[in-house]
């Protein structure tokens, strides 16, 4: 079996209600996926980059039962001419999804049986959601809050950042009445803050008893998260910024995170991610996958997921103590509701790992064309 085409394609789909975040204001989603397939007919699907054109050169005519040999060829391709940092870390990792995807199907085994076999069969999950939108607070943002846990959810994320420390404060606490203290609440300030702004609004947020500050300040700024870690008694957490082990290494080994976010469409893909969250685990750092993107990515991640060990190892481990929980996106998204034939719903706060072969998922020919700027 040989690889016979590498395919890219950039999907995009508007937002009837567009939202915001500290750096940012969107009207629209976009995602990246592609497609590779064998001379024997078998397609496999990947998520980060589409801009995969560079790459494919290298992949053609290889046999893509190879990954790791094929990952290092694509990743010393681009590492030499520092060109993986950006959208060459999302285009390998896209790639490197496709085809342990491929190998599933291939083998008839569902992808976390090829990374070793699943440790759970469901993983806990959290809902993404409460990013800014216009007029939102407090009825709107508030009845998103409720329709969470109505739903089910254990834990959900809002923004911080965006608005001034007082606003923000006022917001996140206006969550925290709604939902009570049962419901784990996280922040995510996106980058927005300096460590002494971090750690000002971090001890009022200490107050509503959230659980996770995520990216408080800019995500190189390694010693800046360590003065945050040192002065607050939240969780920090981030990572979904950094590629590959050597990003992640220093972060890990001087313990700058508490839960640390590896992104499997940019990271590197599943062959990196699961060399990550080793040296995480080896580490002591809990982690919780960072996922924005469609039914493939979420797919990835749930196998990935399925074969972490608890950290730290317990009789009775628990998510959010020892657990993996996973981000589950709930914002609107057509690509991610659309483009397969099967979508992820949560159950009691966890998603189901998918048992069929590669993934477990497919792609839907028509959506695809209908969301897609072929690249």
């Amino acid at each position: 079996m040989r690889i016979r085409t590498v395919e890219g394609f950039n999907l995009s789909c508007p937002l009837a209600q567009p939202f915001g975040w500290s750096q940012g204001w969107v009207n629209e989603r976009n995602v990246g996926i592609v497609r590779i397939t064998t001379d024997e007919g078998l397609v496999g699907w990947g998520e980060g980059s589409a801009d995969v054109e560079h790459l494919a050169p290298l992949l053609i005519g290889a046999d893509p039962m190879d990954r790791n040999g094929l990952w290092e060829r694509c990743f010393h391709s681009m590492y030499n001419a520092n060109n993986f940092v950006g959208f060459g870390g999302s285009a390998l990792s896209a790639i490197d999804i496709a085809l342990w995807d491929l190998a599933g199907k291939a083998t008839g085994l569902p992808v976390c049986d090829l990374l070793g076999g699943r440790i759970r069969d469901r993983v806990a999950v959290y809902a993404t959601g409460l990013y800014y939108t216009e007029g939102e607070f407090p009825e709107r943002l508030l009845e998103e809050a409720r329709s969470y846990v109505d739903a089910g959810y254990t834990g959900m994320k809002t923004k911080v950042g965006g608005l001034s420390i007082e606003e923000d404060v006022r917001r996140v606490a206006a969550i925290r009445e709604t939902i009570g203290f049962e419901v784990q609440l996280m922040v995510d300030a996106n980058l927005a803050y300096n460590a002494t702004t971090a750690i000002r609004i971090g001890r009022q947020l200490a107050e509503l008893d959230v659980f996770w500050f995520e990216e408080p300040v800019n995500p190189r700024d390694i010693d800046g998260l360590l003065q945050v870690k040192a002065a607050l008694p939240m969780a920090i957490a981030g990572g979904e910024n950094l590629r590959t082990r050597f990003d992640f290494r220093d972060y890990l080994t001087r313990r700058a995170f508490d839960v640390v976010q590896p992104d499997v469409a940019h990271c590197g893909g599943l062959t990196e991610m699961s060399r990550i969250a080793a040296m995480a685990s080896a580490c002591g750092t809990l982690v919780c996958p960072h996922v924005w993107g469609t039914p493939i990515m979420i797919a990835a991640s749930l196998h990935l997921a399925a074969t972490l060990p608890s950290c730290p190892p317990a009789r009775n481990p628990v998510p959010y103590a020892q657990e993996p929980v996973m981000e589950f996106d709930r914002t609107p998204n057509a690509i991610r509701e659309e483009l397969c034939t099967t979508t992820f719903v949560a159950q009691d706060s966890y998603l189901d790992v998918p048992t069929g072969p590669g993934l477990g998922i497919e792609v839907d020919e028509e959506s695809l064309q209908h969301f897609c700027r072929r690249v």
